[in-house]
């Protein structure tokens, strides 16, 4: 294989509220755990059974940081794309420990809240892009990551009716 993709895709309720923290030179780092459950019927018993995974998400991309901040809360309902992360650390007995998180590095990763608003049916979805083209960026459909064109948004009156075409 000459390449290879570290991606992680998760759909699960948040854990905990949103904790951030800045760096020495005021770079925000927001951090959460995220839960997935599988549920299945166990064939002997009959009886249902579930699992769930906690997962802790750390996210880089100061735009998406902002959104976590202000609109996720604990019990919120999210999809997001990372990357898994291993990081060792010295607990506080002096035992050295490795974590693995789900990072949402600088200038990639994504974010949908899946809960609505204020009654409102959908999701609203933030893509960190590079180069500061696509950072924080509300999808109007699932399958929709264009930005849209210039212009959209506008009322019909800024519109020119001398274009031909």
């Amino acid at each position: 294989m000459s390449g290879s993709v570290n991606k992680v895709i998760l759909i699960g309720n948040v854990g905990r509220d949103p904790e951030v923290r800045r760096t020495t030179n005021g770079d925000a780092i927001v951090s959460f755990s995220v839960a997935t459950s599988e549920t299945w019927r166990d064939k002997a018993s009959g009886e249902r059974k579930e699992k769930t995974e906690w997962h802790n998400v750390t996210i880089f991309n100061e735009q998406l940081g902002k959104i976590a901040e202000q609109y996720v809360k604990k019990g919120t309902k999210i999809y997001l794309e990372g990357q898994l992360q291993t990081r060792e650390y010295t607990d506080k007995e002096g035992n050295q420990r490795k974590a693995t998180d789900v990072v949402l590095q600088r200038y990639r990763g994504e974010l949908t809240l899946l809960d609505s608003r204020g009654g409102a049916q959908g999701g609203d979805s933030f893509a960190g892009g590079g180069g500061g083209e696509r950072q924080s960026m509300p999808r109007s459909s699932g399958s929709d990551t264009r930005p849209a064109p210039a212009g959209a948004g506008r009322t019909s009156a800024a519109i020119d009716d001398d274009i031909p075409f």
